[in-house]
């Protein structure tokens, strides 16, 4: 027997109109009404129609190519099963992604896909994961899990990974004097690459790995002037960890003299397809955006039809793309 409104509403001892507002998660229903029809529901198999919802996909990257290149993604993965994906740029952790969430709740919304933006944030404001729980949305994180261990689906890249990958490398080209140019403090992907990092000088014997970790933001200009100070205390090869710190950082070590990488090597982070036609090109650790994506799009399918999906991080591997901006350290 196919299971409706009609059920569903006699298992809950409620009202169909009541259901229609729980199914299709809107206001005016108490949380003990709203958990007895979820339970009618589950008990009764029922998954709920998508055809035309919508999915939030909340980042502050879209300039970043590789963050666009995730969200659209996204979108391809859930454009078949008739979910429709909305890109709301905000800055992380503040209340834009609030009152985005607060002004498009009403109006179909299925689940939230927080593409490292408030789950990336260290003592990020909680308020809008408990409007999305307290209306049974969905929502699942990118590069970052959520506050007070909230159990929710979160893909990552393994960053611990990507920063043994970059120092490997540069070891292997002989480098010893190797600094990181990393993201802000309370940044949770940016602290991962920085303990990766200093895991890394320290299996090959740095006693002060600490010392050559510059953070500044995300940007060009904070990898030019992590670059600045690197090359101040004798660097010879610097770890980014984005490729528009890369990119920054080669242009400062270009003005200051030197050349890219004749006398610094430089390894970004993304993998970003621009990189490939930079110049140099950029030798980068390249996020595996295709396999982030189908996984998100397959757990953001299964939630919204009201399937369960596995709670915490999973880890997907990057990949190092040797091309031109890395090579043997200088000799002296």
């Amino acid at each position: 027997m196919k299971v409706g409104i009609v059920e569903i509403a006699a298992r809950a001892g409620v009202s169909e109109a009541t259901v229609s507002r729980v199914i299709n998660r809107r206001q005016g229903v108490a949380t003990k009404t709203r958990d007895a029809v979820e339970k009618a529901m589950a008990e009764l198999g029922y998954e709920r129609p998508v055809e035309g919802q919508l999915v939030t996909v909340i980042t502050e990257h879209v300039s970043n190519p590789f963050f666009a290149d995730v969200a659209e993604r996204i979108e391809a993965a859930l454009a078949p099963h008739g979910l429709k994906a909305v890109l709301c740029p905000a800055f992380p952790g503040g209340v834009q992604e609030r009152e985005f969430i607060a002004s498009i709740i009403d109006k179909g919304i299925a689940a939230v896909v927080f593409l490292s933006s408030s789950n990336t944030v260290e003592g990020a404001d909680t308020e809008t994961y408990e409007m999305l729980r307290s209306r049974r949305i969905p929502y699942v994180g990118v590069n970052g899990g959520f506050a007070d261990n909230v159990p929710a689906p979160v893909f990552s890249t393994d960053d611990a990974l990507a920063a043994e990958l970059a120092v490997d490398h540069l070891h292997r080209l002989g480098h010893r004097a190797i600094g990181m140019a990393s993201g802000p403090a309370g940044n949770h992907p940016a602290d991962r690459r920085v303990q990766g990092f200093l895991d890394a000088m320290a299996k090959r014997g740095s006693q002060d790995a600490e010392r050559w970790v510059i953070r500044q933001s995300y940007t060009v200009e904070g990898g030019q002037a992590a670059a600045h100070t690197l090359l101040q205390l004798g660097a010879t090869a610097i770890v980014a960890a984005s490729d528009y710190m890369a990119l920054g950082a080669i242009r400062g070590i270009r003005r200051q003299g030197f050349s890219v990488p004749g006398d610094v090597s430089v390894v970004g982070y993304d993998g970003s397809m621009i990189t490939e036609f930079v110049d140099p090109p950029l030798t980068t650790v390249r996020q595996p955006a295709d396999r982030l994506a189908l996984e998100v799009g397959r757990s953001v399918l299964s939630l919204v039809s009201n399937r369960e999906v596995p709670t915490g991080e999973l880890f997907f591997d990057p990949e190092l793309v040797i091309r031109s901006t890395t090579g043997p350290a200088p000799q002296k």
